[in-house]
């Protein structure tokens, strides 16, 4: 039986802040590890096969380091759309659920994207402190969502960035 969750994070643990996405996914499924309604995945970058990891969910959280994030991070709905990453090996979010659309011809699940803010991304670096100080913001933000309290809630942290506060869809 597929899990109805999926918390699926990318990235590359030898780049510095980049690795934020699968620390995130490694925090939560050790946080979660009880939970058999959640799924957890990590890879360097998206790729068409994991269309395949999307069916039979109800939600998807994609998680990722970001360099135009607000600090500590921003989450937004994501959508099916075509853009320029649909002919390339690593793929956005939106371009993999353009591919889930068009090889079941169906409308993917209900999915979020959080986006940590990260800064250093050198290779051979590890994470910077302050990418991690946002990491633990973001778990807490990621288990509320787990728990269904943040499903149709985006944010941008207030009093930073631009300053929104957080809009319901």
């Amino acid at each position: 039986m597929t899990a109805p969750l999926l918390v699926f994070g990318w990235g590359n643990r030898s780049r510095g802040d980049d690795a934020l996405g699968p620390l995130c996914v490694e925090r939560l499924r050790s946080a979660l590890v009880c939970r058999a309604d959640i799924e957890f995945l990590d890879d360097y970058q998206l790729m068409v096969e994991h269309a395949l990891d999307l069916a039979g969910r109800s939600r998807v959280l994609f998680i990722d380091a970001s360099l135009s994030a607000a600090p500590p991070f921003e989450t937004r709905r994501v959508g099916a759309q075509r853009d320029a990453s649909l002919s390339s090996h690593a793929l956005s979010p939106q371009a993999l659920l353009q591919v889930y659309r068009d090889l079941h011809a169906a409308d993917p699940p209900l999915c979020t994207l959080l986006a940590i803010r990260g800064m250093q991304f050198e290779l051979g670096e590890p994470p910077s402190a302050l990418a991690l100080a946002h990491l633990e913001c973001a778990l807490h933000w990621a288990q509320d969502w787990l728990g269904g309290g943040q499903s149709d809630v985006v944010i941008q942290p207030a009093g930073q960035g631009s300053g929104r506060q957080a809009a319901r869809l």
